[in-house]
């Protein structure tokens, strides 16, 4: 009988051992991705006593007091420690009427080219998006806000049903302004940010029956789509926060829960 020598038996002993560790190594990486990203994360939204006016200005106390989150790329694009060539960040209030939000994106190259409502502003220029989405339900909300005072409203029934007419035909009481801190639409200078506040109607949020407030429970993510000519992306740069494990901002399953606070 034929006796393969030591040498050879060794050999495969350790080849089996090293492809054992790199399957434990893969699939202890994969567990941590997907724990990381699971848990959700959470974002507070600052519980206002006064209307704010929207203004675009975060002039308002609330403003002052409320959280303030920076948002990030997608953790497919920065793998090697990547940052957003602008920073952008987000504050959340809410009252018994509206949800609020309010951003300060740093940007040297400002541009909205879309002069209207309702339009596909993530084509058009610098944007920020509101998504809010009930966590028990398959509908939810995708709200722009422009740096020239422009909004759009969808509503999606299910992630399924994106890019229907019908998705266009959405009206809300959403209320958008923005602060343009430089020049819109020149690309001759350098300005500096932009601001904008968004406030959502809670009656429409609850339209199909949801709860609003410290008893609810609602996802958020707030992000943006920054074009501009001293960017070193090629073509607009995406951001967001919470941060997203792949750049794709309807991946709902990672928003942040909303909280509630006074």
């Amino acid at each position: 009988m034929y006796r393969m020598p030591r040498v050879f038996l060794l050999i495969i002993f350790l080849i089996i051992c090293i492809l054992s560790i790199g399957g434990c190594c893969h699939s202890n990486n994969a567990k941590k991705q997907d724990t990381c990203f699971s848990s959700r994360r959470v974002m507070e939204a600052k519980r206002t006593s006064n209307p704010i006016a929207i203004d675009g200005q975060l002039d308002e106390d609330v403003w002052k007091n409320a959280k303030k989150y920076e948002l990030s790329l997608g953790s497919d694009r920065s793998v090697d420690g990547t940052v957003p060539c602008e920073k952008g960040f987000a504050s959340i209030a809410w009252d018994d009427k509206y949800l609020y939000v309010a951003i300060e994106y740093f940007d040297l190259d400002i541009v909205a080219e879309g002069e209207n409502d309702q339009m596909a502003h993530y084509l058009l220029g610098d944007l920020c998006e509101l998504f809010l989405k009930p966590s028990n339900e398959t509908w939810y909300w995708e709200l722009y806000a422009t740096p020239h005072s422009k909004m759009s409203s969808f509503w999606f029934p299910g992630r399924g049903r994106m890019g229907l007419p019908s998705n266009e035909k959405y009206k809300c009481g959403l209320k958008v302004a923005a602060k343009v801190y430089g020049t819109l639409n020149d690309w001759q200078d350098k300005d500096i940010k932009w601001t904008a506040e968004m406030a959502m109607p809670v009656e429409d949020l609850t339209m199909h029956g949801e709860k609003f407030g410290p008893n609810s429970q609602w996802n958020i993510l707030i992000a943006r789509q920054n074009y501009g000519r001293y960017l070193k992306s090629i073509g607009k740069e995406l951001s967001s926060c919470p941060t997203l494990s792949l750049t794709n901002f309807h991946l709902y399953e990672q928003y942040a829960l909303l909280k509630f606070v006074n």
